[in-house]
């Protein structure tokens, strides 16, 4: 099943800047070849359900690794069966909208 999910990954008790973090976690998707798109407040991947799950994991692994003891997550998923639709799709979609 194919999920689209936003997620927000932050450390806790790391000090102000997380940018490192995020970074890592970027990469994290970038080597697991997922499609996502970074935003100020978190990235939004899409993708088959369980590749994209295990890149939650792997960025939760690899922050931990970089000394986070702690990491406070939120995620918020989509699917559909009705049709496929990308993000390109959906932001596509809006903008059309905005257009008329």
């Amino acid at each position: 099943m194919n999920v689209m999910i936003d997620l927000c990954v932050v450390p806790v008790g790391v000090g102000t800047s997380v940018s490192a973090y995020v970074t890592a976690c970027q990469r994290v998707l970038q080597d697991a070849g997922l499609s996502h798109q970074m935003h100020a407040y978190g990235t939004n991947i899409e993708g088959e359900w369980d590749e994209v799950f295990a890149a939650v994991k792997r960025c939760h692994e690899v922050v931990h690794g970089m000394g986070a003891v702690r990491i406070s997550s939120s995620m918020r998923i989509g699917t559909r069966t009705d049709r496929e639709q990308t993000m390109d799709d959906k932001i596509n979609s809006v903008k059309a909208k905005l257009e008329e």
